[in-house]
């Protein structure tokens, strides 16, 4: 009798024990990282939003697996574990897309394994199996048991030490920084520090309606905003059209008028306010004559639960930061105005600074762009007349480009601007602030200043005093390497160094301080010791060669002089180079190679025009210089380059003195942000232009000969460095 039995392929243990192991630790991980996600939306909300979450999670990678029913070779229910895991996963590890998926990837594999042959060991299915199949499955149990020990231990440590190769101390020896008069402006200053706050009716947050607060108006922002959710009108209980101005004053006690800077965060979690954040900067400022005010936007940053993780984020809302610090200007104008307010006569409104953090650090740019318009760029029929006196700019850390008014780059003229940024920022990674500054462009006959600082071991988050030493969303952080970044309160001594002398130079007009930023030599005491890279240029700048104005190699930007290469091994003008691609500023790559006896000295030389250009013994050569030297073409990068600079003028006498006269230039800072062995993920370095100021009366002392009022060449001789390739720009005389 024969028995026909139908066939049926069922799901096996192992398949079992994999679904299971994979599917419970994605969820355990995803709750630890909505915990995060969802900060202070309060428990049902947590609830409920984690359950949306992975309800959609689960319908999406069901619906995924059923249409790979047909055509799969494995079980339909790992299929949808898979797919809800991963996709989860990614929202948990979030990093480098490329580092996340492998990452992912490799866990999804590891722990599918490591749930088989546990499940099977647990519902027996071993008991009757060869002695050499146990040997071999508890084997690979041991070893997988091994390497997610491993990668655990790998996850949840903070990384690995880092030390730039030469700090600012070893750089900056010369004397010329002995003896300064110049304050520590970090140090608090002389006047009693008050502080308040202020907010529109009714607001989202009650301690800006608490008593003793300030009361302001709303601000009808629906144009400048896309996709703003009805979930989000319902939690925060208005909409676009009623936005609050809220704000934290610290404010000097005594008689103005004192000078007002208004600071404003950038994108985090909505309901982990950000403003607070700052206080360290208020508290100094205030003390220092300044009214200082940290403005609250938290209602236009990232929130998961309001935005339905991601399916209706709020968009495009940069150019609402910027209107929104016009309107808080617009509010304390009219403080300033009014007889019966606390506030009369006590601003300084000739005297301006807006300073940003991030993508705040974009939307004090647009403020100032906008401040200067009749019109919205994009939207002719919105109409402006603000016209403040926004004398100066901050970015910390700043964006770039998120918002391009009738799509091009954002352009700013006549204005103070500071860029600030870590070499080890894990959220914006690349230089964006150097952007902005390369755009900044000033009318003839002003005053004004630009200046970049980059900072070895800084991050991101330091710069407000809530972010943290992790810039990106919980457990992401945990592929990086934060233990190479630097203590907070050394990160925040930073920013008051900087930032303080750049309000002094420019709001107060004590021009001592920029001598902070043409040379960082003379602010290094102040300092934490440490590789800083600083590039500084103003106004009244005679530019010689910036290497924009057309493709021949010879020309000036200046009419009427020369540009000439000898015995180079690498002479071309290029767009720089970043992280994120190519840069919208120029270079020239000057590369020589004098190893060889029998080789020829390498020079590059700036003839100035035949009419000349006014020059004295108290007027400077300035340029900026980055190296760009690559291992493998250039021997050790860690031999810090020298050069000769000499000058001659229409007699042809001749002065010379080395780069290190004011220093060697600094070294390609490498910010390998992920954790060995992923360190080298990606781009880990771009080109930080350092410049030097070279002033004329130390040429003569070198040859009294020499006329600096009839100086005619500049020549950069490569005889000290016999091996190396820099970028050049920005050769100019300054006055």
């Amino acid at each position: 009798m024969i028995t026909c039995r139908k066939r049926i392929k069922p799901l096996t243990a192992g398949w079992k024990g994999a679904s299971l192991g994979l599917g419970v630790i994605a969820l355990i991980l995803f709750l630890i990282q909505a915990r995060y996600l969802l900060t202070g939306q309060g428990f049902v909300r947590f609830f409920t939003g984690t359950f949306l979450f992975v309800l959609a999670a689960s319908l999406i990678s069901g619906l995924a697996a059923l249409l790979l029913h047909g055509v799969k070779k494995l079980p339909s229910r790992y299929i949808w574990i898979l797919l809800y895991s991963l996709i989860m996963l990614l929202f948990c590890f979030i990093g480098p897309l490329e580092v996340s998926v492998v990452f992912i990837v490799l866990f999804a594999v590891v722990f599918s394994m490591f749930g088989a042959l546990v499940y099977n060991f647990a519902t027996g299915r071993y008991k009757q199996a060869s002695k050499t199949r146990k040997i071999g499955a508890v084997a690979c149990l041991s070893l997988i048991a091994f390497v997610i020990g491993s990668g655990s231990f790998w996850l949840i440590r903070a990384g690995d030490e880092a030390a730039p190769d030469v700090t600012l101390k070893q750089l900056k020896t010369s004397a010329r920084y002995e003896g300064t008069a110049m304050k520590n402006p970090a140090e608090q200053g002389e006047y009693p520090v008050k502080s308040l706050l202020y907010g529109s009716p009714e607001n989202y947050r009650k301690e800006f309606n608490q008593s003793g607060s300030l009361t302001t108006k709303t601000v009808d922002a629906s144009e400048f905003v896309d996709k703003w959710s009805s979930v989000r009108t319902k939690s925060l209980g208005f909409g676009p059209d009623a936005m609050p101005l809220n704000g934290k004053v610290w404010y000097p006690e005594g008689e103005g008028a004192f000078p007002l800077v208004l600071i404003v965060h950038g994108n985090h979690l909505m309901n982990d306010y950000s403003d607070a954040g700052y206080d360290y900067l208020g508290k100094l400022l205030a003390s220092k004559g300044y009214i200082f005010v940290s403005v609250d936007e938290n209602f236009l940053n990232f929130s998961p639960y309001e935005d339905l993780f991601l399916i209706s984020p709020l968009l495009n809302e940069n150019p609402a930061r910027g209107l929104l610090l016009l309107e808080h200007l617009k509010t304390w104008k009219g403080w300033n105005s009014d007889p019966n307010h606390p506030f009369y006569q006590k601003v300084d409104m000739e005297r301006i600074a807006l300073i940003g953090h991030s993508r705040g650090g974009e939307a004090v740019a647009i403020a100032a762009a906008f401040n200067k318009l009749p019109n919205h760029p994009d939207r002719g029929h919105i109409k402006w007349d603000y016209n403040f006196s926004i004398r100066s700019l901050v970015s910390i850390a700043g964006t770039d480009g998120q918002y391009k008014p009738q799509g091009k780059q954002l352009p700013l003229k006549d204005v103070n601007y500071l860029a600030l940024h870590g070499a080890h920022d894990m959220d914006v990674s690349s230089l964006d602030g150097a952007k902005q500054y390369h755009r900044i462009r000033y009318a003839e006959g002003t005053d004004y200043m630009k200046a970049l600082v980059y900072i070895y071991g800084a991050n991101h988050g330091q710069f407000n005093g809530g972010w943290g030493r992790g810039d990106v969303a919980g457990l992401g952080n945990q592929l990086f390497n934060v233990r190479q970044i630097m203590p907070r309160d050394e990160q925040e001594a930073i920013a008051k160094v900087f930032i303080s002398s750049f309000l002094d130079a420019t709001l107060k007009d004590q021009g001592q301080y920029r001598e902070v930023f043409r040379d960082l030599g003379y602010a290094k005491e102040w300092l934490p010791d440490n590789l800083y890279v600083g590039n500084y240029n103003d106004s009244q700048t005679i530019l010689l060669a910036d290497f924009q104005e057309d493709i021949d190699l010879q020309s000036t930007t200046i009419s009427g002089g020369s540009l000439l290469g000898e015995n180079l091994q690498q002479w071309k003008e290029e767009k720089v180079r970043v992280k994120m691609g190519e840069a919208d500023y120029s270079a020239v790559r000057l590369g020589w190679n004098s190893i060889k006896a029998s080789a020829e000295p390498a020079a590059y030389t700036v003839t100035l025009p035949e009419r000349g250009v006014k020059t004295g013994e108290g007027s400077s050569i300035v340029f900026s210089l980055a190296d760009a030297r690559r291992k493998e073409e250039n021997g050790d990068p860690k031999e810090l380059i020298n050069f000769t600079i000499t000058v001659e003028d229409k007699k042809g006498r001749q002065a010379s003195l080395p780069l290190s006269h004011i220093s060697k230039l600094p070294p390609v800072i490498k910010g390998k942000l992920l954790k060995w062995p992923l360190s080298n993920f990606g781009e880990t370095s771009e080109p930080v232009f350092q410049s030097y100021d070279f002033e004329l009366g130390d040429f003569k002392k070198m040859n009294p000969d020499f006329n600096p009022e009839q100086l005619t060449k500049i020549r950069l001789q490569f005889n000290l460095t016999k091996r190396g390739t820099i970028l050049l720009n920005e050769v100019g005389i300054r006055p």
